[in-house]
């Protein structure tokens, strides 16, 4: 499967400057919108993905991502960040209000944060989920993963050999929180119903450097 790009940012860079590549993505800086989003068979034409590095401390990362968005917002719309108000209120779904000409446009933000990484996603056409989680061995895993991965995945991870098995751990959390980050909803316990309803969107892999997964959750769509 096609791994999504993540377009790097420097902490505090306008979206004028060019920020060098990273490891798992690439600079972006003056890029013209429509080569800022995300484009390819996978239907995921519409959705910028943009991340920071280096800021493991969480409300530097959360300033760092914020101002990150904020001149994403203004690239893809062309308008000035004084016509773009990010709303980011705890415990709800991110969202932001573009004053265009012909009224107010609503653009859905998803945001993750783990370890050193930041990550957003960015639609002005539909909503959109994201997550990173950082690769680790969890020694209680496997009844984390029976509350909240539900019992397909949980026979799954056990089926692999252990050096292998962290990895896909945090690849099925990371998809889980993608996906309740796309409903708008806060991490619950895994249920039949709940995993049919989760199941209505599309998720992909994002490139992302060693030691981190993360996934992208789309619309559903033909891919």
């Amino acid at each position: 499967m096609t791994m999504i790009p993540v377009q790097w940012r420097l902490a505090g860079a306008s979206s004028s400057v060019a920020p060098p590549s990273a490891p798992g993505g690439q600079g972006f800086g003056g890029l013209p919108a429509s080569r800022r989003l995300v484009a390819n068979s996978c239907a995921a034409d519409g959705v910028a993905v943009i991340g920071i590095q280096g800021q493991p401390e969480r409300e530097a990362a959360r300033r760092a991502i914020r101002e990150a968005i904020m001149a994403e917002l203004a690239a893809l719309s062309g308008l000035p960040p004084q016509r773009i108000v990010l709303h980011t209120p705890e415990g709800q779904v991110p969202y932001a209000l573009l004053d265009t000409a012909s009224g107010q446009q609503r653009a859905w933000v998803a945001i993750s944060h783990d370890g050193a990484l930041s990550l957003a996603a960015i639609s002005l056409q539909a909503p959109v989920g994201i997550d990173v989680t950082l690769v680790m061995d969890i020694p209680d895993w496997e009844p984390v993963a029976r509350d909240y991965l539900g019992p397909e995945v949980t026979a799954a991870l056990a089926a692999l050999p252990a050096p292998g098995r962290a990895e896909a751990f945090a690849r099925a959390w990371s998809e889980r929180e993608a996906r309740l980050k796309y409903l708008g909803r806060e991490l619950i316990e895994w249920s039949a119903d709940g995993d049919a309803e989760l199941a209505g969107c599309r998720c992909l892999p994002l490139a992302l450097p060693e030691g981190y997964a993360g996934v992208l959750a789309l619309p559903p769509g033909t891919s």
